[in-house]
């Protein structure tokens, strides 16, 4: 069940397992703790219950410098569903719900809506406002109330604790493929389409141009990747950048989508990442420009070979 909501907790889904934090990008350091999360909702014969904030405390709090998110908060919803949580309440995060006082937030939410029996958390967790209130804090609220605490150990993956902002670092390097490697799945964005230039077109490379949701964007370049029509998926060579060939500055991101035929203007398309072929460059003349593309085509068809499917489209 997804609830996007400020009213009260449904009272049949009260008493269960509860985490509380973003969970930007449902990475695998959060599988580890959600597994644990799920466990015990079993054992309980009760739910498993995330309590997670839309948009992001920063983004309210700092909107000029808040990290973009890794995902939309719908996705992350079924994400977390994936994973056996059977309740997400992306509560509507605003400046006065982050001023509430660490204990007031405990004893308002965490026992009184949601009524935990169980809390699974980070070592670094920390709540309330200006993160006032830590993990000791919590184990003492927790013992007054009655509610078990476990405290999950992150994950770490060459000695560096997996996290949302390490995989933002790789993305913006344009490192793909270890992003993946840390989500346990392909990096993946999401735009309705809009009308661009028609050059690809012209070219007989039409080209899907996205207008964006609010996530970040690897760094410029060709890639391999993953196009998602509703459920459907197709091979996708992806601009992301300027087009210096024909004088273009301003950025944007197109994709083609290999075999697809069909009009898509209008339509939400998700894509994936699944390979940095090349930087964005400058050809001298369209005649290279079009044997470069359909290198990347040949190349993006081979890439998605050694890629199976894991998912479906949102």
């Amino acid at each position: 069940m997804f609830l996007r909501s400020s009213e009260t907790f449904p009272d049949h889904l009260r008493g269960g397992a509860l985490s509380i934090g973003n969970f930007d990008g449902v990475h695998r350091g959060h599988l580890r703790l959600l597994e644990r999360l799920v466990a015990h909702a079993r054992q309980l014969g009760k739910p498993a219950v995330v309590f997670t904030f839309d948009p992001s405390p920063a983004a309210v709090l700092r909107p000029e410098t808040a990290p973009l998110p890794l995902c939309w908060t719908e996705r992350k919803a079924d994400l977390l569903r994936r994973v056996g949580v059977d309740v997400v309440w992306a509560y509507p995060t605003t400046r006065e719900f982050l001023q509430l006082e660490a204990q007031e937030f405990f004893w308002r939410f965490v026992v009184g809506q949601l009524q935990a029996q169980v809390l699974v958390e980070g070592p670094n967790f920390a709540f309330g406002r200006n993160r006032q209130a830590q993990i000791g804090q919590l184990e003492a609220w927790c013992a007054q109330a009655g509610i078990r605490l476990e405290v999950v150990e992150p994950l770490l993956v060459a000695g560096q604790t997996v996290s949302s902002s390490w995989i933002r670092q790789l993305l913006l390097q344009g490192e793909v493929q270890q992003a993946a490697d840390l989500l346990g799945r392909p990096y993946r964005i999401r735009g309705r389409v809009i009308r661009g230039a028609g050059r690809g077109r012209q070219l007989g490379y039409p080209t899907a141009n996205l207008q964006l949701d609010r996530l970040l964007l690897p760094a410029e370049g060709i890639y391999a990747g993953r196009a998602w029509v509703g459920q459907e998926a197709w091979p996708a060579a992806i601009s992301l950048g300027a087009n210096p060939t024909f004088g273009e500055t301003e950025q944007k991101i197109e994709a083609f989508l290999i075999h697809f035929q069909g009009d898509l203007y209008g339509q939400v398309v998700e894509l994936e990442f699944l390979a940095r072929l090349r930087p964005v460059r400058r050809f001298p003349e369209v005649t290279a420009l079009l044997e470069q593309m359909a290198q990347d085509v040949s190349a993006t068809e081979q890439i998605l070979a050694q890629f199976p499917l894991q998912e479906t489209g949102s």
